[in-house]
């Protein structure tokens, strides 16, 4: 009977023990106070972990090159927590995915994104993505910070974008994006920062992105929109930051941005925008920055001036805005550049902008002003650059602009200015170009002018002027360019090489120049010319049969040989040797190639020749420097000369440029080096789009590449060689943004001396202090450039007021600097690039710091190159409060770096 009853309870048993196992875990499940509870998230955790790894190393496989597979070494395994740019939360989940700065190649494609519900940031800037962003990305919904800029993505951005209900911020600029925006971007309602800056977007704005209450910072720039600017922007009054520069839009400005009052940063110059800009705008207490240029915009300047207390920038050319500048204008005291040209504007400067203390940039140039120049100029005392060209002012030049003593460019042409040039004209230690062309102005050039040793371009033509060029002119060291033409000039035009032409007209003008007539000597001079010629010529005839003679024995052993190497000599054909190459390149082969230096092929021009580009037969691309000729009109002697090229080209360093080769001939000379494509950091720094794509992590490299080219250059050379002209357009930039500094030798080729003592060389803005009282050229006045050019990195422009404040600073605590010490650093650093963070922000700090240590006014004080380098390859010290909290005094040099 017992074994009769077994069976079924056995079996009953069975059931029961199965119905446990299937019921007691869902009991917990539903139960989140049993004790069960923690065993399961820690079960789901760990299978939703091996997901997520597998997911990421899925993409990992997917990307294209070694380089990219050799970041991400350490993702291996199955605990993606450990792995690089991977972040989890307290569950093990994975919440944060950041990889910028990389440089990983591949696409998106092969990411599975439904495996990260948990995923709050998102990082992959900077890198090299291409294809386009997929559908799949809208699972993400748990996401606050998307960052993509910077990467090669293409097509449409996805409608499903619209479902990151969560996302703060968007970041999608610098990429190759088309198409319109999807309208379901305005479903994303806590969105403070939208950035789809340089793309090739098109079509209308929606008008949803005006219902995004949140944002603070919206920037459309540099695309291809059409249509109206969205009507309700700033819904929210929080908007700070609003760039939509450089597309197509049209109409008017919304009139919702007329109140808003949180507004810093306002930009939508190069559209065709319309509309009364005196009624279309109002009061902005916080506004630093306004850029509506080059648009269609009228109405006349009536704004409460009294209420701009942080306007830094305004900038309003090329429209059609009439009446008169008003005086209230004086009082937005914070002003340093106003950019009013290319307008209608009517009347007189008033005196009263000279209140305006921080100036430094007055460009009223194409306008209708009458008047005069304000003598009250004079209290504008950081003005670098003063542009009134093309109005209708009149009276003389105020001798008062001498004390001016900061100015760099000096434009008055094609006004109706009287009188003569003021002498004080040549207290202005400082000024690079001066036009003064198209007036009618009288008497006598001032020899003061000749003082101006960084004169660079000089236009005094169109005028009345007459008398002597005066014999000081030849102290124009610097001078590239000069206009004399259209006058009533006499005499000798100086033997300098910016008097090669632009003369004409001027009846009375003699000298050794093709268009001119020779200038006649004193008759007793003449006499004894004669006398002289009449001995010395025989005696020069039987010299030249001599050297005849001896160069024919010389070219019978050359030919002999089985190759011809020279550097410039007359040979035929003419060669000159380039390393790197087997073969010699022919001299016709250069003239060729610039199309006998046709302007078409010019990409630059300095202080020292014209540069070409130019296509040799095997292909390669290498740019032609031709020389201007120097002074004396030659160079070294040729054994001399041809030790420097040797020197030169034997150089290779991967932050210099290469110098391939050299030919001097009577006719031209010309230096020919490596081509580098993206031009001079100079140029990438003033183009906005440009300057964009040099992010922190890039200027920083550059500065790292300059230090490390000088620092080869003064301590791995024998003999060292000194540059002698470091500048921001002396330091060129590859596809890579890899620094190569140019024109190492090219000081020294043409003004050779056996001493440090040497002629006026360099850069006006970049020269060490100590050259304005010697000449003596030593490796810290290359310190002291590094420091220039490296502030110019860091600020996005030249660092101007800031050198001398550096100086002055160094052992003393005044407070009469030039600028504000106490400034943040955040306000004085480019302000076209996000602020950097984490260990960047600890790099621009320390880069700063010994930036200035090269600026110091004693040379002995600053450090050596090698010094720099070295510090530059070190671990960035920690700082010691946050980066918005730094300001300049916190860098200032309180000891010196050369111990």
């Amino acid at each position: 009977m017992m074994s009769f009853l077994q069976k079924p309870f056995s079996k009953f048993l069975q059931v029961l023990f199965f119905l446990l196992l299937v019921c007691i875990p869902s009991f917990f499940a539903f139960h989140p106070n049993s004790s069960a509870t923690s065993f399961g998230a820690a079960t789901y955790a760990v299978a939703e972990g091996n997901k997520e790894a597998e997911a990421l190393l899925k993409w990992k496989a997917s990307l294209d090159d070694n380089h990219s597979q050799s970041v991400l070494s350490s993702w291996v395994g199955s605990s993606p927590c450990k792995w690089l740019g991977i972040t989890c939360d307290n569950s093990g989940s994975v919440a944060g995915f950041s990889l910028p700065n990389f440089g990983l190649r591949g696409t998106l494609h092969s990411f599975n994104f439904s495996f990260f519900p948990n995923l709050l940031t998102l990082n992959l800037g900077n890198n090299s993505l291409y294809g386009t962003i997929p559908l799949e990305m809208g699972l993400l919904t748990s996401l606050n910070f998307l960052y993509l800029d910077k990467n090669n993505l293409t097509r449409r951005i996805p409608f499903s974008i619209g479902n990151l209900r969560n996302l703060s911020i968007l970041n999608l600029k610098n990429n190759k994006l088309s198409g319109s925006i999807p309208s379901s971007i305005g479903n994303m309602t806590l969105l403070t920062r939208l950035d789809l800056n340089n793309n090739n977007l098109s079509g209308s704005v929606p008008r949803e992105i005006g219902q995004l209450e949140s944002l603070v910072e919206l920037k459309l720039s540099s695309n291809n929109f059409t249509g109206h600017l969205p009507r309700d922007l700033c819904l929210g009054g929080l908007l700070v930051n609003f760039t939509a520069a450089n597309n197509h839009f049209s109409g008017p400005i919304p009139k919702s941005l007329r109140n808003c009052t949180s507004l810093f940063r306002f930009r939508l110059d190069g559209n065709q925008l319309s509309g009364n800009i005196s009624e279309d705008f109002g009061l902005y207490p916080n506004l630093n920055y306004v850029d509506l240029s080059h648009n269609d915009l009228s109405g006349e300047l009536k704004w409460k001036w009294g209420g701009f207390h942080n306007l830094a920038c305004l900038l309003l050319s090329n429209n059609n805005i009439s009446g008169e500048i008003p005086s209230e204008l004086g009082k937005a005291t914070r002003l340093q550049i106003i950019d009013l040209s290319s307008n209608l504007l009517k009347g007189t400067i008033p005196k009263e902008l000279v209140q305006l203390k921080a100036l430094y940039k007055l460009t009223l140039h194409n306008n209708h002003l009458c008047g005069v120049i304000p003598f009250e100029i004079q209290m504008l005392s950081r003005l670098q650059s003063l542009n009134l060209a093309s109005n209708n002012l009149g009276g003389s030049i105020p001798k008062q602009l001498g004390q001016c003593s900061n100015l760099l460019q000096l434009n008055l042409s094609h006004n109706k200015f009287t009188g003569s040039i003021p002498s004080e004209i040549g207290l202005l230690h400082l000024l690079g170009h001066l036009d003064l062309s198209g007036n009618l102005l009288a008497g006598e050039i001032p020899s003061q002018i000749g003082q101006l040793k960084r004169l660079e371009t000089m236009n005094l033509s169109h005028n009345k002027l007459s008398g002597l060029i005066p014999t000081a002119f030849v102290d124009l060291v610097s001078l590239t360019a000069v206009d004399i033409s259209y006058n009533e000039l006499e005499g000798p035009i100086p033997e300098i090489k910016g008097f090669t032409e632009a003369f004409m007209n001027n009846s009375g003008l003699c000298g050794n120049v093709s268009g001119l007539k020779p200038c006649t000597l004193p008759t007793s001079r003449r006499k004894s010319n004669k006398i002289v010629i009449l001995i010395l010529f025989p005696l020069l005839g039987s010299l030249l049969l001599l050297l005849i003679m001896v160069g024919c024995l010389y070219f019978h052993h050359r030919t002999s040989r089985d190759r011809i190497s020279c550097l410039g000599e007359r040979q035929s054909p003419l060669s000159f040797a380039v390393w790197g190459y087997q073969e010699e390149i022919l001299h016709d082969t250069i003239i060729q190639a610039t199309n006998n230096f046709n302007s078409n092929n010019c990409i630059g021009k300095g202080g020292y020749g014209i540069v070409y580009r130019a296509m040799l037969p095997t292909g390669q691309v290498v740019a032609v420097k031709k020389l201007h000729p120097s002074r004396e009109g030659e160079l070294m002697n040729m054994r001399t000369f041809r030790n420097e090229i040797h020197m030169l080209i034997d150089i290779r360093h991967r932050n210099i440029v290469k110098l391939y080769g050299f030919c001097s001939l009577i006719e031209h000379s010309f230096l020919v080096y490596e081509f580098i494509e993206r031009g001079s950091l100079k140029m990438n720094l003033s183009i906005e789009e440009q300057a964009m794509d040099l992010d922190w992590n890039r200027r920083l490299n550059v500065v790292k590449g300059v230090a490390n080219a000088l620092s080869y250059l003064h301590h791995d050379c024998s003999p060292p060689i000194i540059h002698r002209d470091i500048s921001s357009s002396n330091v060129l930039l590859d596809l890579e943004f890899e620094a190569h500094v140019s024109d190492f030798g090219t000081a020294r080729l043409l003004m050779p001396d056996s001493t440090n003592w040497t002629s006026f060389a360099g850069t006006f803005g970049y020269i060490a202090p100590e050259l304005a009282y010697t000449m003596r050229v030593n490796e810290k006045c290359d310190v002291y450039s590094f420091g220039v050019v490296t502030m110019e990195v860091i600020m996005g422009m030249h660092p101007g007021d800031l050198i001398s404040s550096v100086s002055a600073s160094a052992f003393s605590s005044s407070s009469c600097s030039q600028i504000n010490q106490h400034a943040l650093l955040k306000d004085v650093i480019d302000q076209r690039i996000p602020l950097p963070e984490n260990r960047v922000a600890e790099g621009v700090v320390y880069i700063i710091k010994i930036a200035f240590a090269c600026l110091l006014a004693n040379p002995q004080s600053r450090p050596t190159m090698r010094q720099v380098a070295s510090k530059l390859i070190a671990r960035w010290p920690p700082l010691s409060k946050s980066f918005s909290a730094i300001t300049l005094e916190d860098l200032m040099p309180q000891t010196t770096m050369t111990g």
